[in-house]
């Protein structure tokens, strides 16, 4: 997969990685998505634990800081492959949010081309707040998709057609 394809974009509430990450399994392991492995940079995750208990199975983490876009998790699953998706900083308003995460679902536009960081400074860049919670300064680089309706939420973009939930 191309360094800057996203496959969507999750939305976690805080910055517990243990927490969120049994809401995002809670809407995939339905869709027979069980999550098995994460990678995740540490940039923005206080605590990254090796393991994390998530709805009766263990998923293993990994953690890197430089290998790894900071603003993206890497998710595994034994049943449909992996997805890259772009965390959108729980700090983020809804409007963000919502244009976050319509551009990294966009399988035409921005997704297949900027990287989730990109993705983040384009879209302080072009609408003035902070995406982040201000350690990184954002490089404005590519336009993003109009503002689609959208409540926070975790949401994925599988290869044929998008799944959205919470």
């Amino acid at each position: 997969m191309p360094p800057g394809l996203l496959d969507g974009a999750w939305w976690p509430r805080s910055r517990d990685l243990p927490l969120e990450l049994s809401a995002l399994a809670d809407v995939l392991d339905p869709l027979g998505g069980r999550i098995t492995r994460i990678a995740v940079n540490s940039r923005y995750w206080p605590v990254v634990p090796r393991r994390i208990p998530v709805n009766g199975h263990v998923v293993k983490v990994g953690w890197f800081t430089t290998e790894l876009d900071p603003h993206k998790i890497l998710l595994l699953s034994h049943t449909t492959g992996c997805w890259n998706l772009l965390v959108v900083p729980p700090e983020a308003d809804s409007s963000a949010a919502a244009r976050l995460m319509a551009a990294a679902s966009d399988s035409t536009g921005p997704s297949t081309t900027a990287t989730a960081t990109e993705l983040i400074a384009a879209e302080h860049a072009l609408h003035g707040a902070p995406a982040t919670d201000g350690t990184q300064d954002p490089v404005p680089l590519i336009p993003l998709m109009p503002l689609m309706p959208l409540v926070k939420e975790a949401a994925l973009a599988p290869p044929v057609r998008p799944v959205t939930g919470r």
